[in-house]
């Protein structure tokens, strides 16, 4: 739904504060072309991307850079067993543990979906391939990203997991702005726990890796099957393991197309879309049968 403003503000010189991370997972190339035609500056409000923005130097991954690190808390079903979360209710999966967020995108950070969209947004802001960028799961969500150098230093970004703090930086970019988020207190939190994420429980960040690396049309097929698994979960039309098996499926059947313009994404973002309810009205007579 944004994609169509953030592009002809990119194309129009803006600067663009972002934190409709869609937009570039789908239209990345025609975003950051149109941002380098006309002289458009792209600030991200993710606050993970945030977080990387402000451990680089300029905010750009030079030479000196090795990998970026997003971090995830891990989402409501972070001990859950693969089984117990077969039967996740979407009141369940909308609990996020530290963000207060809307039904859409709690459900993906419950599948990690979420960090898999960051991934990709991660790759297109900065340039760098998808090998070089990891995800630590980490309960606290302190400490939101970190960039790795090729000296060995790791150099991170901790604040309390309050969206004013991303958006202040940005609004008063490259001056800094008083907010009234919380202010950490380190000695209180005491411990920071990092872990690496189950794929097997949660298929949805691998898959998101597999399209990252299958060229530009692949994340508009992840993206857009993803919207309509999870509309079907919070719908109570798909149990909550399922939205990763739509999505698989629709990748599986990714049409051979280009996105060379706005027409083509938005094309094939409907065309996948079809495809993924046709995959869920499988599901659902599967489930009545």
């Amino acid at each position: 739904a944004g994609l169509p403003s953030t592009l002809a503000a990119a194309g129009a010189g803006k600067t663009v504060l972002l934190a409709n991370k869609e937009a570039l997972v789908v239209a990345g190339p025609l975003i950051l072309a149109a941002a380098r035609a006309n002289g458009a500056r792209l600030l991200p409000l993710d606050s993970e991307h945030n977080g990387l923005f402000q451990c680089l130097p300029d905010g750009k991954a030079d030479e000196g850079v090795d990998r970026l690190w997003l971090t995830a808390s891990g989402g409501p079903f972070r001990t859950w067993s693969a089984a117990d979360m077969a039967q996740a209710t979407p009141e369940q999966a909308v609990a996020h543990p530290n963000w207060k967020m809307g039904a859409k995108i709690s459900v993906d950070s419950a599948t990690l979906m979420n960090k898999g969209l960051e991934v990709i947004e991660a790759e297109r802001l900065f340039g760098l391939g998808v090998d070089r960028i990891g995800v630590l799961i980490h309960p606290q969500s302190v400490l939101h990203a970190l960039v790795e150098y090729v000296d060995g230093s790791f150099i991170g970004h901790l604040g309390a997991p309050d969206m004013r703090i991303p958006i202040a930086h940005a609004l008063g970019w490259p001056q800094r702005l008083r907010n009234d988020a919380p202010r950490l207190d380190l000695a209180a939190l005491a411990t920071l726990e990092f872990e690496a994420p189950d794929l097997d429980r949660f298929p949805c960040l691998g898959l998101a890796f597999q399209a990252l690396r299958s060229g530009p049309v692949a994340p508009i097929v992840l993206n857009a099957a993803n919207e309509v698994a999870v509309a079907a979960f919070l719908d109570q039309q798909l149990p909550f393991m399922a939205i990763a098996d739509v999505v698989e499926a629709v990748l599986s059947q990714l049409p051979v197309s280009s996105a060379a313009t706005l027409e083509d994404v938005l094309a094939i973002d409907e065309h996948a879309r079809r495809l993924a309810s046709a995959q869920v009205q499988h599901h659902s007579r599967d489930k009545v049968k």
